[in-house]
């Protein structure tokens, strides 16, 4: 059995001197880049945390920084066994700077955090209005998309779970063609859990909070998987989709209010007649301040020699264009190449690439 396992990190490097069991605690973060950096998500693990108090953090604990001000922050159970795992949080950084925090244990942190993550899937009801959002949800194969000349709505919100942030939105159409798209904003706001829901409203027009930016067509429209295999001699682009995609499973793991993440499960992609089925699983997270998503993606039973793709719509032919870093790479189209004319920047980035 073969497991690919692909993702996109930021680099963040921790240092932290030896601390005892005790009240508080200091970590000390660097932006190692000559650059700043707004809205930086920074993740500590609980173990992490865990082994600088010298014990188990058992309660509250708050983020000062060295100036007296309180970070904000969420915890996020990634287990689903109601114990949080890590704790994330947003920090800015100019040129290689770096932050001391401070941890005091036992302290209630303030609630006063402005929403700027959201994740939600929402299903019709019997009267046309769409119902509360769910934890998880899930489509047999062969899950047909929707025909609006026929049907006012979709069985889903939007088509299926969407994403976004205070700058940017995404969403997946859960059905056989299994593409993302992109919803450009003009808001701060979360917006996505009332957008689609009024008859008669179409999102693909400019409207005061935005509009769905994207011609995605039969495309891989922004950043949706499918496999390269070789086959009888030649390279051969498998997408995920259509009935042998299989059924499709959502999964809520975290909803804000600074980072957003979820799963979609692919159990079953009969992806070659004769072979096993593939399972795959892609974990997609969004932070508050950024214009991208992150995406990491578990396949097993891939077939021999088969590497993972990740796709653009490039409908208006712009140029590809590469940006290479020590450790990372970069393909991206800049151009009018928004519905609504605009100027489009659209990329995928792959950590460890060459």
């Amino acid at each position: 059995m073969r497991k690919m396992i692909y993702k996109l990190v930021a680099a963040i490097v921790l240092s932290i001197p030896f601390a005892a069991a005790g009240q508080s605690f200091t970590i000390r973060l660097k932006n190692t880049l000559l650059t700043e950096r707004r809205d930086e998500l920074v993740v500590l693990s609980k173990r992490f945390l865990d082994n600088k108090a010298g014990s188990v953090i058992k309660g509250n604990f708050s983020m000062i920084d060295a100036k007296g001000v309180e970070l904000p922050y969420q915890l996020d159970d990634l287990d689903g066994d109601s114990k949080w795992d890590e704790a994330a949080l947003l920090i800015s950084f100019k040129p290689a700077e770096v932050i001391t925090l401070k941890i005091i244990i036992g302290k209630a942190p303030k609630n006063y955090i402005t929403k700027r993550a959201h994740v939600r899937q929402r299903r019709k009801g019997n009267n046309n209005g769409f119902g509360q959002l769910l934890n998880r949800d899930s489509v047999p194969a062969g899950q047909p998309n929707t025909d609006f000349s026929k049907q006012q709505f979709s069985p889903f919100l939007t088509e299926g779970p969407a994403w976004e942030n205070d700058k940017v939105g995404f969403r997946i159409y859960m059905d056989v063609r299994n593409t993302k798209d992109i919803w450009g904003k003009t808001t701060n706001a979360m917006i996505l859990d009332t957008v689609g829901v009024i008859p008669g409203s179409n999102y693909h027009h400019l409207d005061a909070w935005g509009m769905d930016i994207l011609a995605v067509g039969k495309s891989l429209g922004a950043g949706s998987l499918a496999l390269i295999v070789p086959f009888n001699g030649k390279d051969t682009l498998l997408r995920l989709g259509g009935t042998a995609m299989g059924p499709v499973i959502y999964e809520k793991v975290a909803d804000g209010p600074l980072r957003a993440i979820f799963k979609m499960h692919y159990p079953r992609w009969q992806a070659l007649r004769g072979l096993s089925p593939i399972s795959v699983t892609e974990e997609i997270s969004i932070s508050g301040g950024q214009y991208f998503y992150q995406s990491k993606v578990s396949i097993k039973n891939t077939p021999s020699g088969a590497a993972l793709a990740v796709g653009l719509v490039n409908l208006k032919a712009l140029p590809l264009q590469h940006l290479y870093g020590s450790n990372a790479r970069i393909l991206y189209t800049y151009g009018r190449q928004s519905e609504n004319n605009n100027g489009l920047v659209m990329a995928i980035g792959v950590a460890g690439a060459k």
